[in-house]
């Protein structure tokens, strides 16, 4: 049994080698990224009014994000802060665009939507969802683990 244990470890052993050796000899091909590097992210603020915040919230988890992603923008994460008042009120989130020129494209085909326009008046027939609405466009740094 000891000798079945031994064998395999150096096998392994030699094929481990026989790779590093072999990936020294052949050609180094092109490097694949999961992600593409020179994304941009937006960083979406969204005040709502007293009250609706449980409604904007809705209103993304049921429709937003999926017609986000239709028009070629990326949901990264969405947040609520822990303290108050912005507790109460503000819904935070990121989207990733390949560039600028794509996410100035991409809002602008999102809000001539058909679903979107029918779900945006139908979500504020009681009024507003937003009260304050700020967007900052940002590059992720070379040391930043999310690019």
């Amino acid at each position: 049994m000891m000798r079945h244990k031994i064998g395999f470890i150096a096998f392994t052993v030699g094929v481990f080698l026989a790779g590093f050796f072999l990936r020294s000899a052949l050609p180094a091909g092109p490097v694949v990224h999961a992600q593409a590097a020179h994304r941009v992210f937006e960083i979406r603020t969204y005040t709502a009014p007293d009250g609706k915040l449980p409604e904007l919230q809705a209103r993304f988890r049921n429709y937003t994000m999926r017609i986000f992603e239709r028009h070629g923008m990326t949901n990264i994460g969405y947040w609520v802060p822990q303290d108050a008042p912005m507790s109460q009120n503000t819904l935070v989130y990121v989207l990733a665009h390949r560039n600028r020129e794509t996410a100035k494209q991409s809002w602008t085909a999102f809000g001539k939507d058909p679903e979107w326009r029918k779900v945006a008046e139908e979500s504020q027939v009681n009024g507003r969802l937003t009260s304050k609405v700020e967007s900052l466009f940002v590059d992720p740094t070379d040391f930043s683990p999310l690019k």
